[in-house]
């Protein structure tokens, strides 16, 4: 036990005492920062928009109703609307940052600058594809954004029911422009109508209009606003979380072991300690490491969620087991790791082998969302029970909002320790045979053998 605890100690120093761990211990959230802020202001930085729309409108009432439509005041009150109504499924602590011009702040950050549209009506039998024409004038200024041409029948209803319109638009546009085009047309449209029938429009819209209100979480202790897409973003933090842990002890074990049989340090090495002390202290050292690594993420986590005023809608067991899942998946990942680690000669040749591992370890992120919203499927609950992907396939349940039967998350850890008996099993009679063996990496079939003949 003493030198396998000798060295786990060097694995996990020579590991986190270096600058390049900190670094990359530190870069994921730098970076995540960084993107979170620059990312979006560097997307809405853009020139102001001003162009001109052509309009054919055989009716003669929607072209006045869409110059009001897509005047700046109108699309500068949708847009604040708009954001308030996502505003409002957001966190107390975010709309409290946003003030109380709230709607407007957002929907100005978010679309970025009102455009500038100027209304240009043409002859109600004007020829649509002379119109066309126009629209190719990239030498116009202001530019020339889209023809419209309304149906006859897009105000009174004929035989058919209610006509619409042709949209015309050239190369090259942007796709909030069309989109406001597209909502200016509907409020036109739909107010012409309304003149047509002389109805009141200010009493239409007060009766078609329903607030969408922030629903309530109940829990067993107490209710709290329910804030959108928590439900469907912690089962998948947790499965990065679980991913990060893993794989960075996974990747550092295949690296070192790589290094050290290609340096011939691993001669060295083996004529102090035996192959399974190599083995489990490597595997120790590394765990170690993962853990810290681990543990700074979920700090950092719990940090976010505190600040946000989300922490009362975590589950503090799951944490727990976080921990379970992760010795499981660390164990049978990393003993894979250092099986092809001591087979191969150099990182080059230990890419094609550890394939097969990596797709393994992926392979849950195509049933993120499948599970997030069935957690208690067909699928979900046998995927939930097959090794080695059953680890993350039951964190993703147990963090989804419909947590599976306690019996199902414990024959799952029963099912992933059996795993890790069997890999660590046949991880060992490899590993053992593989470290002073030079010249071609055997393939999985010649592994095979070996742990038959073990």
């Amino acid at each position: 036990m003493k030198k396998i605890l000798l060295v786990a100690i060097r694995e996990f120093t020579a590991t986190v005492f270096t600058r390049a761990f900190i670094l990359g211990l530190m870069l994921t959230p730098a970076i995540g920062a960084i993107g979170a802020t620059l990312v979006p202001r560097l997307m809405t930085r853009t020139v102001q928009v001003q162009g001109r729309i052509a309009v054919i409108d055989p009716t003669g009432a929607v072209g006045a109703e869409l110059a009001d439509a897509l005047s700046a005041e109108r699309i500068t009150a949708r847009r604040t609307d708009q954001a308030r109504q996502v505003l409002i499924q957001a966190p107390e602590s975010i709309r409290q940052a946003a003030g109380s011009d709230d709607g407007a702040r957002a929907a100005r950050f978010a679309l970025g600058s009102v455009p500038e549209f100027a209304i240009v009506q043409r002859a109600r039998d004007a020829d649509p594809q002379a119109e066309r024409a126009w629209l190719t004038d990239e030498q116009a200024s202001p530019r020339h954004l889209a023809v419209i041409v309304i149906h006859p029948d897009a105000v009174r209803a004929g035989a058919g029911g209610y006509g619409d319109y042709d949209l015309y638009v050239p190369p090259n546009v942007d796709d909030r422009v069309e989109g406001e085009i597209y909502q200016g047309l509907r409020e036109a449209i739909i107010s012409a109508r309304i003149k047509a029938q002389a109805l009141d429009r200010a009493a239409i819209d007060r009766m078609v209009r329903v607030a969408r209100v922030k629903s309530i979480t109940v829990t067993r202790n107490d209710q709290r606003q329910t804030v959108a897409g928590f439900n469907m973003l912690l089962p998948g933090a947790f499965a990065i979380l679980l991913f990060i842990g893993v794989m960075t002890g996974g990747q550092a074990l295949l690296t070192s072991t790589v290094e050290e049989k290609s340096s011939r340090v691993i001669e060295i090495l083996l004529s102090a300690v035996s192959p399974m002390e190599l083995l489990a202290g490597k595997l120790l050292g590394q765990m170690a490491v993962s853990l810290l690594a681990l543990v700074f993420y979920v700090a950092l986590g719990m940090a976010l969620l505190v600040s946000f005023a989300m922490f009362g809608l975590f589950n503090p067991w799951l944490l727990m087991y976080l921990l379970i899942f992760f010795l499981i998946a660390y164990f049978v990942v990393g003993a894979m790791m250092l099986t092809v680690g001591s087979v191969v000669n150099d990182m080059r040749e230990a890419q094609s082998m550890m394939m097969p591992v990596m797709l393994l370890v992926m392979a849950p992120w195509l049933f993120w969302l499948p599970i997030s919203r069935d957690p208690n499927s067909t699928f979900s609950t046998v995927i939930s029970f097959v090794p080695p992907v059953n680890t993350f396939a039951m964190l993703l349940r147990m963090a989804s909002n419909t947590p599976p039967p306690w019996w199902q998350v414990w024959t799952s850890i029963a099912i992933g320790i059996a795993s890790v008996v069997a890999v660590l099993w046949c991880a060992a009679k490899v590993f053992r045979i593989g470290l002073l063996m030079y010249g071609k990496p055997p393939d999985f079939a010649t592994m095979i053998r070996w742990v038959r003949a073990a």
